[in-house]
């Protein structure tokens, strides 16, 4: 039976990335049938639905469990159909983000990093949707904001990390300034605290944010996840990609979560860029950080056939960009559609090997 997956269409480059990474996921490249049912999120299509589509491909998602999406355009003018993100994550259950910087070949990093760091960060509450207001006027006017955190979506976050630091031999680093925010930030260091306690094989390291950015400058050992408030997570990650030089070489993870809120229950993978709009149709962008969105999706699929072809993947991006074929933002001449024509065929040759050796 092929695994089903929502498919959702964006605007411009993101679109075409999107067609780029599907390619590496056909049959005929990775050996697995996937059922992908697509929806069109481009900024015109949720006009024209009124947002409608948004739902119709969260509720794919949630009934499916995993999603692929596409860069989109988000209008400026109030009472436009806005960002669609915002929609999928509250119908899909979204509560954790993560996104990995990673060394890419031939880019050279900041502050000496070398192994993968992981952001695992709240995707909803803290300083996003508080209620915000002023009082008063002239030097005496207060500007107020409430936030707030929930204890299970602070559960997720810090499982979640330690489970991240499992699949990939890294240290949980880092956390909430809890010593000025004892009561708010401290519920979520109290639940990191705890998640340590299930996994006391992880290594366990935690940081106050602000030492967290510098100690970050100077780690070059061993691979790291950091566990972060909404905020927090988010600044982080643009500085942690940025580390490294490129956010070609990252993918976006959002994951949505019921129950006991230990497994994710649906899966929505995306490059962190935007739709570029000035390489629209030129062939020159890179497809890199799509089509590792693709690996990360298949990566979180209970099948052994798409765990090794998710192998597969990441391994083939990072060897063709090591072998020299590059798009122009790191420095090379190849074209969108050379670069994932090389991605694909080392892709078929490694599972062929593969399947030759009877590697699992």
């Amino acid at each position: 039976m092929p695994h089903t997956i929502a498919v959702l269409g964006g605007d411009q480059t993101g679109q075409e990335l999107l067609e780029q990474a599907l390619r590496v996921l056909a049959r005929d490249v990775i050996g697995v049938e996937l059922e992908l049912q697509p929806f069109d999120l481009s900024l015109e299509n949720r006009r024209a639905t009124e947002n409608r589509v948004v739902t119709e491909a969260a509720a794919a998602m949630v009934a499916c469990g995993y999603g692929i999406k596409a860069a989109t355009v988000t209008p400026e003018q109030r009472g436009d159909v806005g960002s669609p993100n915002a929609i999928l994550r509250e119908q899909v259950g979204g509560r954790v983000i993560v996104r990995t910087g990673r060394r890419i070949p031939g880019v050279a990093p900041l502050g000496g990093v070398s192994a993968p760091i992981s952001v695992v960060r709240m995707a909803v509450d803290d300083a996003y949707g508080a209620t915000e207001w002023r009082e008063g006027s002239g030097d005496a006017e207060i500007a107020y904001r409430t936030e707030k955190v929930t204890r299970a979506t602070c559960r997720m976050v810090a499982e979640f990390a330690f489970q991240q630091a499992e699949r990939t031999h890294a240290r949980v680093f880092g956390g909430p300034k809890f010593t000025v925010s004892p009561v708010y930030e401290g519920m979520f260091k109290e639940e990191m605290d705890a998640a340590a306690l299930r996994h006391p094989e992880t290594g366990y390291e935690p940081q106050l944010i602000d030492a967290t950015y510098a100690l970050l400058l100077s780690q070059d050992g061993d691979p790291l996840v950091i566990p972060a408030l909404n905020r927090d997570g988010d600044c982080l990650s643009d500085f942690v990609l940025g580390l490294f030089g490129s956010i070609a070489g990252a993918e976006s993870i959002l994951l949505g979560f019921d129950g006991d809120g230990t497994t994710p229950t649906v899966v929505m993978t995306e490059a962190p860029h935007g739709t570029a709009p000035g390489l629209q149709g030129r062939n020159v962008a890179n497809p890199m950080a799509m089509i590792l969105a693709g690996a990360s999706l298949l990566g979180f699929i209970p099948d052994r056939a798409c765990r090794t072809a998710s192998r597969a993947i990441y391994e083939a991006v990072f060897e063709t960009v090591r072998a020299g074929i590059r798009t122009a933002d790191l420095g090379g001449t190849a074209l969108t559609d050379e670069f994932t024509a090389a991605v694909i065929e080392r892709v078929r040759g490694k599972l062929e090997v593969w399947d030759s050796l009877g590697v699992e």
